[in-house]
């Protein structure tokens, strides 16, 4: 039960909870989004937008995720006493690092400079999002609970390091409603290299109301798999199967069985396909974008091609109602498909960074060409950061580095926020937040306070327990917001 404002979830009047039973089979909801395309009926998506605690600076989300663990110490958190330090032995506590392979420090592998009116300090390793960084918010004192890749990325995104709680955007999608009939509340666009650990598990909706799990696109091929009937099927025909199973479907959801969730999300999400038949080709087709855009984006740069058609979709998908998109960059562990760079920093960033920066940097610059950065928020995040020594031996200096829970960077753009600056402080050689330490809970009660949501309202009773985003922790970082 949500305890948001005072409010509760709204209830299906019986037009909306017709037109959800209307189609368990795909192709009677096709009859059904052709009745509603005719104005016989109104297709409704169940999920009316929900009033907020407070005025929100940002209507929407858009989350880029780096998986693997991006060096802090090589992207947004300068530390010129790095530079003095380097080759010389780590002098702190022995770091309780991953591989436990204390190597010597080392600087950064990419050079940093001041960038934009404001002086914010970014490498070489994003020259392109360098050029908008009077649009950021960085945080360089955040820090992790834990340091190995799945309990991370799940806490990265549901708060939790273990399965079974509800990722921020299923959060935004029960607190929030949707702001379209037509698309899913939530949508993910995974990695062309496949999906991250704990694959599906990142955007799952858990114990909230199932319909609220992410819905994952493609932007290449086709968007959603069977999304049409695979053979055509006569008027006549899907008529008498879907009068059929309407009737299986009433007598079974009166029931209100353990599954009967499950039934109601799988109604819904099949009222929503028949509508998606007409709205995801038109928000996926991207031929349709002027050259100029497509060409901003990198959609012509075979490097980073794959992630500027999904940045470009997301922000098509944006403009269209979605009220919250995630895109991932790094793929499935085992292959070299990711962020993690034990081996080789200079290697391993070089490559991802190619795929990513000239499209993220794109998709600011024409959110605020557009007018919508101003209602827009951007995140910009990782699961843990990297150590400033090297992984090897003792008294050895290499190019790789280890994970690193005790500091890493993010940055948030858009709505409500203070432009152009850096918040908080990690120690002298960027191994440990120092000063401002913001946590998970506090990035995620932050993200949450700029839509409009207090993160101690928004909850969920659960197994005898009221759950919510932040669990028991978590305060809102004012001191980024304008």
């Amino acid at each position: 039960m949500c305890q948001c404002s005072g409010y509760e979830p709204p209830v299906d009047p019986s037009r909306r909870d017709f037109l959800s039973r209307f189609g368990t089979g795909l192709a009677g909801v096709a009859l059904a989004s052709l009745l509603s395309r005719d104005g016989l009926l109104r297709a409704d998506s169940g999920v009316a937008p929900s009033a907020p605690h407070f005025s929100p600076r940002a209507r929407r989300a858009i989350h880029i995720f780096l998986q693997g663990g991006l060096s802090q110490v090589d992207s947004f958190d300068y530390k010129p006493e790095l530079e003095k330090l380097h080759g010389k032995s780590y002098a702190g506590e022995k770091p309780d690092v991953f591989f436990n392979s204390i190597g010597l420090l080392h600087k950064s592998h990419f050079p940093f400079k001041q960038r934009g009116k404001s002086g914010l300090w970014v490498s070489d390793l994003f020259p392109h999002i360098a050029s908008v960084a009077d649009e950021l918010t960085v945080i360089t004192s955040m820090k992790a609970e834990v340091g190995n890749h799945t309990p991370a990325t799940y806490s990265g995104n549901s708060g939790f390091k273990v399965l079974g709680f509800p990722a921020l955007g299923s959060w935004l999608s029960y607190g929030l409603g949707s702001l379209t009939d037509d698309l899913p509340t939530f949508v993910v666009l995974p990695d062309s290299r496949g999906l991250p650990t704990g694959q599906h598990n990142n955007w799952t909706s858990a114990f909230l109301p199932a319909r609220h799990q992410g819905v994952v696109l493609r932007s290449s091929g086709p968007a959603v798999n069977d999304l049409y009937s695979a053979k055509p099927v006569d008027d006549a025909t899907r008529l008498a199967r879907f009068e059929l199973l309407e009737k299986m479907n009433r007598r079974h959801a009166a029931t209100r069985d353990a599954g009967a969730d499950a039934l109601e999300a799988r109604v819904r999400s099949y009222a929503m396909a028949a509508r998606m038949q007409a709205s995801v080709p038109e928000a996926a087709d991207l031929d349709s974008e002027p050259e100029e855009i497509k060409k901003l984006y990198g959609l012509d740069n075979p490097e980073c091609r794959d992630f500027a058609r999904n940045a470009l979709l997301g922000r098509r998908l944006l403009e269209r109602g979605v009220r919250f998109v995630q895109l991932w960059s790094g793929g499935p562990f085992g292959s070299e498909v990711h962020w993690d760079a034990h081996g080789s920093v200079p290697d391993n960033h070089t490559r991802e960074a190619k795929k990513i920066d000239p499209p993220v940097a794109a998709l600011l610059a024409d959110l605020r060409r557009r007018g919508m950065l101003d209602d827009t928020l951007v995140i910009f995040s990782t699961e843990f950061g990297r150590t400033p020594f090297s992984q090897t031996g003792d008294g050895k200096l290499g190019p790789g580095r280890d994970h690193n829970p005790e500091a890493f960077s993010a940055w948030l753009a858009g709505a409500g926020l203070k432009h152009g600056i850096a918040f908080g402080s990690t120690d002298e050689s960027g191994h440990r937040a120092a000063k401002d330490v913001v946590s998970v809970y506090d990035f995620h009660a932050t993200i949450l306070h700029l839509l409009g949501i207090d993160h101690e309202r928004l909850t969920y009773y659960h197994n005898g327990v009221r759950r919510r985003l932040t669990d028991v922790h978590g305060h809102v970082v004012r001191e980024i917001l304008a």
